[in-house]
C-alpha cells in the first residue's frame, strides 16, 4: 500500500473538521450555532480581506529594490516616512529581513530609520481585518498612531545613543 503524505499545516484543518463532524452527531443545534458564528464573522472580514489583497497586490508590484534605495537616499522627513510605510508593508520573517537591512546599513541606511522600520513590522496589514473585528476602528487607528510615532521617537533615540557611541 502506498503511503499517504499530507503535508502538516493541513492536520489542524482536518482535525477542526473532525470535531465539526463529531460535533453534528452530537449536538445538531451547537453545530448549526457554530455554523452561524463562522458564517457571520466570514461575511465581516471578507470585504477586508479583499481589500488587503489588493493593496498587498499593488505594494508587491509596485514597491521594487529599486524604489526603495531610491527613497531611502533622500533627506528628512520623507526618508522616515518610507521607512515607516516599508515596515508596515514588510512581511514574511524577520530573520529574511536582516541580510537587506544590513546591505542597506552599508549603503547609508542609519539606526534608527533601521530600528523604525523593525518597530513598524509590528503592523500588519494582514491582521488588520481580525484586530478591527474584536476592538474596533477607532481602537486600530489610535494603536497604530500611537505604535509609529513611538518608531520614530525610537529611531531618534538609537540614532543618538549610536553617535555618542562612535
Amino acid at each position: 500500500m502506498k503511503k499517504i503524505n499530507i503535508p502538516k499545516p493541513w492536520y489542524f484543518l482536518i482535525i477542526v473538521l473532525i470535531a465539526y463532524i463529531i460535533l453534528f452527531f452530537y449536538s445538531q443545534n451547537q453545530f448549526y450555532s457554530c455554523l452561524s458564528f463562522f458564517g457571520s464573522i466570514l461575511l465581516k472580514i471578507i470585504p477586508i480581506i479583499i481589500l488587503v489583497f489588493v493593496l498587498m497586490t499593488f505594494s508587491n508590484y509596485f514597491i521594487t529594490p529599486e524604489f526603495i534605495l531610491k527613497h531611502i537616499r533622500e533627506k528628512g522627513i520623507r526618508k522616515w516616512f518610507y521607512v515607516i510605510i516599508g515596515g508596515i508593508l514588510s512581511s514574511g520573517p524577520i530573520y529574511m529581513w536582516y541580510p537587506l537591512l544590513a546591505d542597506l546599513k552599508h549603503k547609508g541606511l542609519n539606526y534608527g530609520l533601521i530600528a523604525c522600520f523593525l518597530y513598524n513590522r509590528a503592523i500588519k496589514i494582514p491582521l488588520l481585518p481580525l484586530a478591527i473585528l474584536y476592538f474596533g476602528w477607532k481602537y486600530v487607528i489610535v494603536l497604530s498612531f500611537v505604535m509609529i510615532a513611538m518608531s520614530v521617537i525610537q529611531g531618534i533615540l538609537i540614532d543618538r545613543v549610536m553617535e555618542v557611541k562612535k
